[in-house]
């Protein structure tokens, strides 16, 4: 294998006002269009209470929302195919292209869905066409991470790029509160809970489609990073796959210190709605309140978090989130299914954030700073599609399916197995902050 290093990109030297305020601008366009990205995701899991029925008749609550979770999951079986033809394309035309292209097909996807009859009107054609907007919505997620975490991280500069790349998870989760907002609006202020179980579903995916238009249009304004430009003079373009292949050990490091995180992630986001409405009895309006004020509080912890690894490193996080989400994950989830009012509720919410943050946080840079530039979009994206579609996207699926069965406290005993894996990958893996392929052209 031939390693060519070049010269240190300049955001490593003390940055001028204008480059600091080019790459602030570009990381804000970024975020911005991934938050677009994941509301229209996110709106799905958000109004799924309301339309299951809408889609798939049944009178049992909990089996409806399995069908509608398992519709969720077949969203992420696809966004490993996002993620190698996304990546393929960030890694051989450029960041800003792949971006573009992410969005364009979310904004499809979110429109589809807004449209789509019920099963009242058309039957069983009516889940498959929600089916396959989830499926074009997955390919569009799968390209989206890779691309804008490879994105974030070589437009921030050496010093921060903890803090910079954390805002992949703010915006991440800014998404799904944007989702949740809306539904607080329609909740309290436009429409009953009949009106929206019988039409007001729709709307949120009106919004998503009109919103991935814009974030498009700003992205069409994007700069091509640094890193990419130096490295396409230098490297000879060859298949993605082949040159991923040569890194089989970052590849399997993705995977290991993923697995445990995105269930831990989809536990506290996803699968928090359901659990607190149909495990710890909240009304509508006291999930919706609970759920968003967990949200919150998470985003806000994302740069605290990515900064304090600026300085003591990324493993140490990542360790400390394995260490007590394994001590932690029963009794808080035991204790959180046994409370009776809202404000309980939160804190346990807010508890488990201070340990998932350890992951969520740094997990982007963590797995930018593996790879060199010419396969650094496929490498973050694929292996780590592949792990979200297996352990993240099943979250609810696999909870809603152990209570289904009567045994909902299996799945606190999964989550805590799943963490526990992850955390032996943390303890023997290196500290990318320290040792970085941030700067390596091969």
């Amino acid at each position: 294998m031939t390693t060519t290093t070049l010269p240190i990109q300049s955001g490593d030297a003390p940055l001028d006002l204008a480059d600091m305020r080019r790459r602030i601008r570009a990381i804000f366009i970024g975020s911005i269009g991934n938050l677009v990205e994941w509301y229209d995701f996110y709106a799905y899991a958000a109004f799924a209470l309301y339309f299951a029925a809408a889609f798939f008749p049944n009178s049992d609550p909990v089996v409806q929302q399995l069908n509608a979770a398992l519709l969720f999951a077949a969203g992420f079986l696809v966004r490993p195919l996002g993620g190698w033809l996304f990546g393929y394309l960030a890694d051989h035309r450029g960041r800003r292209g792949a971006l573009m292209l992410s969005v364009s097909l979310m904004c499809f996807g979110s429109l589809m869905i807004a449209v789509t009859p019920t099963y009242a009107s058309i039957g069983i054609y009516a889940p498959i066409m929600l089916a396959a907007a989830r499926i074009i919505q997955g390919l569009s997620l799968g390209g989206e991470y890779g691309t804008s975490a490879t994105y974030l991280t070589e437009m921030a500069d050496q010093r921060h790029r903890g803090f910079y790349s954390s805002f992949q998870y703010v915006t991440l989760i800014g998404g799904q509160i944007c989702a949740l907002l809306v539904l607080l609006v329609l909740q309290k202020v436009f429409l009953t809970g009949e009106e929206i179980r019988a039409w007001g579903w729709r709307i949120p995916f009106f919004i998503g489609a009109l919103l991935a238009l814009i974030a498009l249009i700003m992205r069409r304004t994007l700069q091509e990073t640094d890193a990419f430009e130096a490295a396409k003079q230098v490297v000879k373009r060859t298949s993605s796959l082949r040159a991923l292949m040569k890194y089989p050990r970052e590849v399997l490091l993705v995977v290991g210190l993923t697995a445990g995180g995105t269930a831990a992630f989809y536990t506290y986001t996803t699968y928090m709605q359901k659990f607190l409405k149909l495990s710890v009895g909240l009304t509508d309006d006291q999930t919706t309140m609970v759920t968003l004020s967990a949200l919150v509080f998470g985003m806000i912890l994302q740069p605290i978090y990515g900064a304090i690894s600026d300085r003591i490193g990324r493993k140490w996080l990542l360790i400390g989130f394995g260490v007590t989400g394994v001590l932690f994950t029963i009794p808080l989830l035991t204790t959180l299914q046994s409370v009776k009012g809202p404000y309980a509720a939160f804190l346990l919410i807010a508890a488990a954030w201070m340990i998932v943050s350890g992951y969520t946080s740094i997990n982007a840079v963590v797995k930018a700073e593996l790879f060199p530039t010419n396969i650094r979009a496929i490498g973050v994206g694929l292996p780590y599609a592949l792990t979200v579609s297996i352990f993240g996207g099943t979250t609810d699926s696999v909870a809603l399916g152990f209570k289904s069965i009567g045994h909902e406290s299996w799945f606190y005993y999964y989550l805590t197995g799943m963490i526990g894996i992850s955390l032996v990958v943390y303890l023997f893996m290196r500290d990318t902050k320290a040792d970085s392929a941030m700067h390596r052209h091969e």
